[in-house]
């Protein structure tokens, strides 16, 4: 059973939409029984750091998926908000994140000569995949993805980083670690590539 966790921070419907499309199907809840049981995660999420941890913590959720993922190893795919949350804290709320992957989350800082660097990062940008991973598999030439975001990785060891993306600079724009997986971009808006994503994900 593939579980989506719903802890009140949006885009759940585009997920569940796009893994009906790739020919899966999967169950959207903040059920605690049901998410204990799942044998694939997804944690999405757009919003505040501090909203999203206030969520998880206050549904008994963040027990629970760091059971999960840490103890069982279950294969978890964060997205935006949700994978920024994996991470140990943020600058943009004084809350301590779930901490399975070390680093924290920080703001685009651009230099005075970059005004034409406007944040949010918002819209289509390139990848680069820095080590191999199932959910890239077979991927199209010059893989393009969806963002927005005001913040970004900043990842303690560099061979948690999957992928990087320009913008102003070169940032982490994924991570894995195991059986974690963080994107800030979103598969679910980003056509054939986000289709693909998710389909190795549920196949791999």
């Amino acid at each position: 059973m593939v579980v989506v966790i719903d802890y009140g921070m949006g885009n759940l419907g585009s997920v569940a939409n796009i893994i009906k499309k790739v020919g899966h199907s999967c169950t959207v809840t903040s059920d605690l029984s049901l998410i204990e049981k799942a044998e694939k995660l997804i944690l999405p999420g757009v919003g505040s750091f501090d909203n999203g941890m206030e969520n998880l913590n206050r549904l008994g959720i963040s027990e629970v998926i760091t059971k999960k993922v840490m103890q069982d190893k279950t294969p978890i795919l964060g997205i935006c908000l949700g994978a920024q949350l994996m991470l140990e804290s943020s600058e943009e709320g004084k809350l301590a994140g779930l901490n399975w992957v070390k680093g924290k989350v920080i703001k685009f800082r651009f230099a005075e000569k970059q005004i034409d660097q406007r944040i949010p990062h918002m819209g289509w940008n390139q990848i680069v995949i820095n080590k191999q991973n199932p959910i890239f598999n077979n991927m199209y030439e010059n893989p393009k993805f969806y963002f927005v975001h005001s913040y970004h990785f900043q990842l303690e060891n560099e061979a948690d980083t999957l992928t990087t993306t320009d913008y102003g600079y070169e940032f982490a724009s994924g991570f894995s670690k195991e059986n974690i997986t963080g994107l800030q971009f979103h598969p679910e808006k980003s056509h054939k590539y986000g289709m693909l994503v998710y389909k190795n994900f549920l196949e791999s």
